[in-house]
């Protein structure tokens, strides 16, 4: 068989190229299993669970464990890795996820060897092939049959994971720590019924009447906007005083934190400044945390009704919705003043 036919039959330009049941449509190509090992570094990263190709290079900056993780099995099969509860398991969302970056599937090198020498390449490539060219396979090349049977069958066993793995509902958080899926925005709102991230969130739980316990289960599904961009919240001028970018921070408190400090050591002595500096790192790091955990965390005793719902959303739930969002990791000097004002 010539190697350009050949060619055309695994990259889907010839015949009757494979099509994802969940991507109607959308043509997916064959790699050959160097190819896919070759994609290995940062600017171009496959990964792979069983016959299955998924181009996460976008995702490596979003990856919660980092983008070193990931690089660790660049041009590899993740199953093993992502199934591993000491290192992370993952949850229904981290599988979803895979969806949106598969480009493809793999054809090891004994598949590709019998694509030539077969009678009928055009059963078996593009990938995956049926039950006639799961046929042709197995009477060209029985090794060969036998590899992709144990791909499918890995990739297979990865949808199951996915599907037993349902993350469920617990007070505070989500079941497990998620690698968190680039929410289709449409479909997600017509499955769940909750928010449609197309549209400013706050007047949605204002106006969207929920109950809290649906409220409670959605906001711990974690979605995943855009690029890890920030989805609209108000809607209007107040956008840009919900976001906080790192460099707020240091810029807003090192100067009264060094002003005090500077204040205090004219009337303490050198020793006693990095005692009270030491104690009041301590003491504020565990209020936060206890303010975090008991207050946001009690869910039992939040009211059912939708001003403490909206409420819940803007301070914390919000996080647990959207937590890939950076811009809103930390209270908004805006939002501080307002709080703050009482006292």
């Amino acid at each position: 068989m010539a190697p350009s036919a050949l060619g055309q039959i695994a990259f889907g330009l010839d015949q009757q190229p494979r099509q994802h049941p969940a991507m109607p449509g959308r043509t997916l190509p064959t790699f050959p299993q160097a190819d896919v090992a070759a994609h290995h570094t940062a600017k171009s990263c496959f990964v792979t669970i069983g016959t299955k190709v998924y181009d996460v290079t976008e995702f490596l900056e979003d990856h919660p464990g980092g983008a070193d993780l990931i690089l660790q099995y660049a041009g590899k099969d993740v199953k093993a890795a992502m199934e591993d509860p000491i290192s992370h398991a993952h949850s229904e969302a981290a599988w979803e996820m895979l969806d949106d970056y598969l480009v493809g599937f793999m054809a090891t090198e004994k598949v590709m060897q019998a694509v030539k020498e077969s009678d009928d390449p055009f059963a078996v490539l593009p990938m995956e092939p049926g039950k006639k060219g799961m046929a042709e396979l197995e009477k060209t090349d029985h090794d060969a049959a036998e590899d992709v049977r144990a791909r499918k069958e890995v990739h297979a066993a990865g949808e199951e994971a996915e599907n037993s793995n349902k993350a469920l509902y617990s007070t505070g958080l989500s079941s497990e720590a998620d690698l968190n899926k680039e929410t289709d925005y449409t479909s997600d709102y017509k499955r769940h019924k909750f928010l449609d991230l197309n549209k400013p969130l706050l007047p949605q739980v204002w106006f969207g009447g929920f109950s809290k316990e649906f409220y409670l289960e959605q906001v711990h599904r974690p979605r995943h906007y855009k690029g890890g961009e920030s989805a609209p919240l108000f809607g209007n001028f107040l956008e840009p005083l919900s976001k906080t970018p790192w460099w707020i921070v240091p810029t807003l408190w090192l100067p009264p934190v060094i002003f005090g400090t500077i204040i205090s050591g004219q009337h303490l002595n050198p020793l006693s400044v990095p005692a009270y500096w030491l104690f009041g790192l301590a003491f504020w790091t565990i209020t936060e945390y206890v303010l975090h955990r008991g207050l946001f965390h009690i869910d039992y005793y939040l009211p059912d009704n939708r001003a403490a719902i909206t409420l819940h959303f803007l301070l914390h739930g919000i996080h647990h919705y959207l937590p890939m969002d950076r811009l809103r990791l930390v209270m908004p000097p805006t939002l501080f003043a307002i709080l703050a004002t009482p006292f």
